[in-house]
């Protein structure tokens, strides 16, 4: 009993370990962090609007409401002080032939009101400026240009965030394992994509990334280094039709990083296989862009997915999700090196 504890508990400790290690989650994001930045953070400022596009929802709905409640503040201070060096106020006991600056203006709040009046252009008509005082006509000019800018700013950068490309990622997913089969004769990594939508997206591309450890012949050791793994389907891999989900596939030959890998040794590699699709959302014609990874542990070695796709007794093609990621096994070499190999055999003897 304790040894199957701890062969448990140990299994665990690899598994959260290897998790940590993933670079880029399931959803598509990248777990990483920048230490040691010598650039001061004030030059994200230089770039307000990117700045503010990537914030969260809670910060930018924080920012969006203190500008326009600062705004509204700051101008009604100015309106007070206005009134109060003209001596406009109650307080100051004007006399009946006494002409304000600003109708109205009793206090503080009065104040408040007349800049929230003003700056989202209300009218109500009970507080106005007069021609008494030229300093109370620049401060509506003012007032009237900077708040124009601040609710263009604002409110462009709300829809931005609305109609980010991003969104429409996550209507794309991709299979949750990667399966290694047969395929027309050849091994072959398969992976399942599926567009939840029906609009489409425009010149599709998918690719993909290995990444992995790797040490030079000069005995420089390189975390991250990238290896370019090609993707197919059977009309090649780009300009997708992307109606109905499709199994890319990526061919184990002599030039490919999974050729001498077997059944048995591929969970013991440390890798992550990054997999991209760029594309062009057809409603907005913005470019998008959608990840996974998958790690040793993530791809299996002789199944390969099953049918989803079927066709109904009224003629319509059915994609039956309920089956997107299962897999079935099936017979299949336990290395591409013994394949080809057989292959090459075969081919001698002839």
């Amino acid at each position: 009993m304790f040894n199957y504890l701890r062969k448990r508990f140990t299994s665990h400790i690899r598994e959260r370990s290897r998790r940590r290690a993933r670079l880029v989650s399931k959803d598509g994001r990248c777990n990483i962090e920048f230490g040691n930045v010598e650039q001061s953070r004030f030059v994200f400022l230089i770039d307000i609007w990117t700045t503010i596009l990537d914030l969260r929802w809670r910060y930018k709905m924080t920012i969006f409401i203190s500008a326009f409640l600062g705004s509204w503040f700051l101008f009604g201070l100015l309106w007070y002080v206005v009134a109060y060096i003209h001596k406009d106020l109650p307080e100051f006991n004007p006399s009946i032939n006494h002409t304000p600056c600003v109708e109205n203006i009793n206090g503080l709040t009065s104040a408040f009101l007349f800049s929230l009046e003003t700056q989202v252009t209300i009218g109500y008509g009970f507080r106005c400026v007069t021609e008494q005082c030229a300093t109370a006509i620049f401060l509506l000019i003012f007032q009237s240009i900077l708040g124009v800018i601040i609710n263009s700013f604002m409110c462009g950068a709300i829809l931005a965030k609305i109609s980010r490309s991003k969104n429409r990622a996550k209507t794309i997913t991709f299979s949750k394992n990667a399966v290694i089969s047969k395929r027309g004769g050849k091994l072959c990594l398969l992976i399942r994509v599926a567009n939840l939508r029906k609009s489409l997206l425009i010149g599709s591309h998918i690719y993909g990334k290995l990444l992995k450890t790797t040490i030079t012949p000069e005995g420089e050791t390189i975390i991250l280094d990238q290896v370019n793994i090609e993707f197919v389907v059977d009309a090649g891999n780009e300009n997708l039709f992307f109606i109905s989900p499709l199994t890319i596939y990526h061919i184990i030959d002599k030039n490919s990083p999974f050729f001498h890998m077997a059944a048995e040794t591929i969970l013991q590699q440390d890798f992550e296989l990054v997999v991209f699709l760029d594309g062009t959302v057809e409603a907005t014609s913005a470019t998008c862009q959608v990840r996974t990874s998958y790690i040793p542990e993530e791809v299996l070695w002789g199944y390969r997915f099953a049918p989803i796709v079927s066709k109904t007794k009224e003629g319509k093609y059915r994609v039956d999700f309920q089956n997107f990621s299962k897999t079935v096994a099936v017979e299949t070499p336990h290395c591409a090196f013994c394949l080809y190999n057989e292959k090459e055999t075969k081919a001698k003897e002839k």
